[in-house]
């Protein structure tokens, strides 16, 4: 039984989806990575604002119980997809607008 988090970013890619966009590979990839970024920054961000709920400044009781909920929440972040495949799957179906101001059409 494999893994579906390694079965999806090991995976045989056609390069022509990422070229069609702007007619060249490295462009897309610019593309793909920096709307990797962010959503990797805004996935940051909600994880951030989530586990501020549970800072503690005196130790407790009930410390324990918080750390455990703070550690479903992490598991939570580390089982969605990662960045870099939400990234490629949005450029391919469409979803991600670039605009390259030094670029005249």
């Amino acid at each position: 039984m494999q893994n579906n988090s390694k079965e999806n970013s090991i995976v045989t890619r056609n390069l022509n989806e990422y070229i069609d966009e702007t007619g060249n590979l490295y462009e897309s990839l610019v593309i793909i990575a920096k709307r990797s970024n962010q959503i990797a920054s805004n996935i940051k961000e909600e994880l951030t604002e989530k586990l501020v709920e549970f800072q503690v400044s005196s130790d407790s009781l009930e410390e324990v119980f918080e750390n455990r909920e703070q550690i479903e929440i992490s598991r939570h972040f580390e089982r969605m997809p990662k960045p870099t495949l939400v990234a490629l799957k949005e450029y391919v179906e469409g979803k991600v607008y670039a605009r390259n101001p030094g670029k005249i059409d």
